[in-house]
């Protein structure tokens, strides 16, 4: 009877060990803090030129799980938050809207980021989200919305080339080729 309790807390324990690591690893190691020569610019794409133009940002905070090249999770982890004194009206004029939007969460510790607030606001009309790039990698777009204050947030999130194929379906038309090493 001793050496069956024994086991059931060997295993309970290693059970409780090994899901803590767990989540560690998913929510702090799996990701990093981003400097801002890292972030670059925030970008836009415009109406006119049909390419990414940088707009004004201050005080941008990112987060990504790419470590020196490597990518330590999924292409859609990469986060941000800034500030920009440009209007949602001069960025409605200039740039291309998106309605599709989704943010996804980010880890609750990197807090500027609040996904449901930007759903939110994205829903109520009072965010509005633009496209800063498209296939960034195959299948997922980088997207910004902002906020009238001027609170801006960026995501990654999987296109409609990308929904398809991670989902095995084959790729709509007009979807870029898929790459080799993919």
């Amino acid at each position: 009877m001793n050496a069956t309790r024994i086991a059931i807390v060997a295993i309970l324990g290693s059970a409780v060990l090994f899901g803590g690591l767990m989540y560690y690893q998913l929510v702090y190691a799996g990701y990093v803090e981003l400097t801002s020569a890292e972030v670059g610019e925030i970008q836009l794409i415009s109406f006119v030129s049909g390419e990414s133009e940088a707009i004004l940002s201050e005080n941008v905070k990112a987060i990504d799980s790419l470590v020196d090249g490597v990518r330590l999770s999924s292409s859609v982890s990469y986060r941000a938050c800034f500030e920009t004194p440009q209007s949602q009206a001069m960025l409605m004029e200039t740039y291309v809207i998106i309605d599709d939007a989704v943010p996804w969460t980010a880890p609750s510790w990197f807090g500027c980021f609040d996904a449901r607030e930007i759903g939110k606001a994205l829903e109520d009309g009072d965010a509005i989200a633009f496209m800063s790039q498209e296939n960034i990698t195959f299948g997922v777009d980088r997207v910004v919305a902002v906020m009238p204050d001027g609170r801006g947030f960026v995501w990654h999130q999987p296109n409609p080339c990308g929904e398809a194929v991670f989902s095995g379906d084959p790729t709509p038309d007009g979807c870029p080729d898929l790459p080799e090493d993919f």
